[in-house]
This record gives C-alpha cells, structure tokens and sequence, in this order.
C-alpha cells in the first residue's frame, strides 16, 4: 500500500517536473525568438542619417531624431515630477501615517491604478490635462499621465525598500536625540536608496513603451524643438513613431528599426536597474 502511493507521488513529481520545464522552455523560446527576429530585422535599417535627421515629406528623406528627442524630453520630465512624489507618498505610507485603515486605502488605490489599461489613462488624461487643464495635446500632458501611471511602480518599490532597514538603526538613532525627520533623512532613505532607483529605472522603462496614452495626449508631430518648446508642444515618442510607420504608412524597415532600438534600450533599462541595485545594496552591506 505505501509502495502504491509511494510510485504515485513520484509519477506525480515527475509530471509536473516535465510540465514545468515545458513551460520554462517555451516562455524562454518565445522571448528568445521575439528578441532575436526584432533585432535582426531592425539593425540593419539603424543608420547614422536615420538617427540624425527629421522626417521630410518634400525630400522624400526619413528620420527620427524628433521621436528620439521627444522620448527623452518626456522621460525627463516624467521622472522629474513622479519620484519626488512617489517617494514622499512612500515616506508618508511607511514612516509617518498612523491609521492603518488610511494606509489601507492608499495602498490599495495604487494597487487599482497599476491594473488599469494604458488606454484609460490616455482617456482621462485628455479629459483633465488637455482640455480641462488648458495644456491642449502636448508632451506635457502626456508627462503629466505618465506620472499618475507610474506613481504605483514608484511608491511600491520605495515601501518595499524601506521595509528592509532595520527597526534597530531608527530606535538607536532616536535614542542619541535625532527627530523624525533627520532619522528619515540620515538613516532610512540612505538605506532604501536601491529601491528608490530601482524604481526609477523601472519607471523610465515603463516609460519608454507606452504609446496609447501618449496617442491621445503628447500628440503625434515630428517637429524638432528644443525642452521647453517641446514640452509645451504636440510630439509623438518612439512607440507612436513605431505604431505611425507600421500601420498607418506600412515602411516596415523604419517600424523595425525602432523596434530594435527600443527593444535595446529596454534591455540596457532591465540589466541597469538589476546591477545598480546589486551595487547599492553591497555597499550597503559593507557600510
């Protein structure tokens, strides 16, 4: 009877060992497959003149270099406004707030804004930035729904690394006469610091592959502008170029070609945020 269930339970292992590798083979195929077939088919197209030069209609030449400036205009101004405040909420969330049913709710908020489909946030984004804000369809308002977009990916993460410094370093911290604020400052956030810019990298790589947001609110121009004329005027990033040039014009070999460049930066993004918060976190250790 107990060699049975013994034969049993190892088919039992076996099996679901063989369905999990299964399982690992084919996402680990399928994402091998896509990474490769993009950037075989895109880095052939990449080109100094395409990196370097403005679409034009008259000359019949195609470029990029308005979507690429577009992309880091967005990105900076993205950052800029959504780490101060995700940071504080975290800061607020963890170290500050007292009832625990407030916390509750905020955390929850979050959680239900991280579920929301990108193509919500452009609706309402041009609902209240564009029209009832006054921005019109600009880089700005797109910024600006960026940022209620990431604020979950930012303060979760920063909750997460605060968790992790030790109850102890506050108590000894408080116990040499240091207020709230200072232990905040000199002793949780430097210990949470790779959170905070994991966060960030992540953010910015959330960033760098939106487009239906961005469609209904930073626009889809292709002037090139410098960042204050830029953020106060319509512009598309590299994933609406991307949507731009594959459906509705159908030059595949541009649509590819930022693909592949998309499809590294992300990668560059991915491998940046796991090896800066490796390193922050061993220094940490070894202070």
């Amino acid at each position: 009877m107990n060699k049975g269930i013994s034969c049993k339970r190892k088919l039992n292992i076996v099996l679901l060992r063989c369905l999990m590798y299964i399982a690992a083979g084919l996402t680990v195929g399928l994402v091998l497959f896509l990474i490769i077939y993009v950037l075989v088919r895109g880095i052939p197209n990449i080109t100094w003149e395409l990196l370097s030069s403005e679409p034009s209609y008259l000359n019949g030449t195609e470029g990029i270099l308005p979507y690429v400036l577009n992309t880091v205009y967005i990105v900076l101004a993205t950052i800029l406004i959504v780490l101060p405040i995700g940071v504080g909420a975290a800061i607020y969330l963890t170290e500050y707030a007292k009832s625990k049913r407030i916390v509750k709710v905020i955390e929850y908020a979050t959680e239900t804004l991280s579920g929301i489909p990108s193509i919500i946030y452009g609706l309402v984004g041009m609902l209240i930035f564009c029209q009832f804000c006054k921005l019109q369809t600009s880089l700005i308002a797109g910024a600006l729904t960026l940022v209620i977009m990431n604020l979950p990916t930012v303060i979760r993460t920063t909750q997460e690394s605060i968790r992790t410094v030790p109850q102890s370093l506050r108590e000894g911290a408080f116990g040499l006469g240091a207020g709230k604020w200072r232990v905040v400052r000199t002793v949780v956030l430097p210990g949470c610091i790779d959170g905070i810019v994991t966060g960030c990298i992540l953010s910015i790589g959330r960033i760098l592959g939106e487009s239906a947001a961005l469609m209904f609110t930073a626009g889809l121009a292709s002037s090139v502008n410098n960042i204050i004329e830029g953020l106060a005027s319509p512009g598309a990033t590299l994933t609406v170029a991307l949507y731009i040039y594959a459906k509705e014009r159908g030059e595949f070999d541009i649509a590819f070609a930022i693909a592949a460049i998309l499809m590294i930066l992300t990668l560059i993004i991915n491998l940046s945020a796991d090896l800066v918060g490796r390193t922050l976190k061993r220094r940490r250790n070894i202070s």
